[in-house]
């Protein structure tokens, strides 16, 4: 009974998790879901699934990895169903195309009723090599495993795009910016629930 009083509660939460590649977001995401009930869609469900038939870049893998996630965003903000959803992004805030992706999830989800936070992740590029080799990232993205490549992505990206910002501003979206270096992810999920005020269901 206390479980479902405290889903009740809660309402329906929409929960971007954004930050560079290896910073935590799906493992953090996982911890968060774990003890609140959401639902997580970390963004390499899509992209794997798109990996086993199209080359990254090519537009087939491009319109397969963005169609399910559109049906997934859909579905999910017309629902009555879940308490929460977390979704993670790599945001490149130098790209405007990116800021207007976040605004449709915004409309998207607060013209459904459900209310829209942001928590925004960092860890410098040194930490995030290390992260990019853990046992969880590596099981759960094949994409991955060649642990070279991997990083020379990571430092790429780090070059071409911002992908921290440290003061998102939208309209009617709840804001936290938190420095993960020195987290673990438990602890980042208890300051991230903490912050937002949500009941959990342990």
């Amino acid at each position: 009974m206390e479980r479902t009083q405290n889903i009740l509660f809660l309402g329906m939460h929409f929960l971007l998790l954004c930050g560079p590649p290896a910073v935590g977001k799906m493992t953090i995401g996982r911890e968060i879901a774990s003890r609140t009930g959401f639902k997580l869609f970390h963004n390499h469900l899509s992209i794997e699934f798109a990996l086993n038939y199209f080359d990254f870049g090519d537009p087939e893998f491009a319109e397969l990895n963005e169609g399910l996630r559109q049906l997934v965003f859909s579905t999910v903000a017309k629902s009555q169903q879940l308490s929460g959803f977390i979704f993670t992004l790599v945001w490149a805030f130098n790209e405007q195309e990116d800021w207007d992706y976040v605004r449709d999830l915004v409309n998207r989800f607060t013209n459904n009723g459900w209310t829209f936070s942001v928590v925004e992740l960092y860890a410098p590029l040194k930490i995030r090599h290390e992260r990019n080799k853990t046992p969880l990232r590596l099981a759960e993205k094949p994409s991955k495993r060649n642990i070279e490549l991997s990083a020379d992505n990571l430092d790429k990206m780090d070059s071409k795009y911002t992908m921290n910002n440290g003061n998102v501003q939208i309209p009617g979206v709840d804001y936290f910016y938190l420095d993960v270096a020195e987290c673990t992810p438990q602890s980042a999920a208890d300051q991230i629930i903490r912050h937002f005020m949500w009941p959990t269901i342990d």
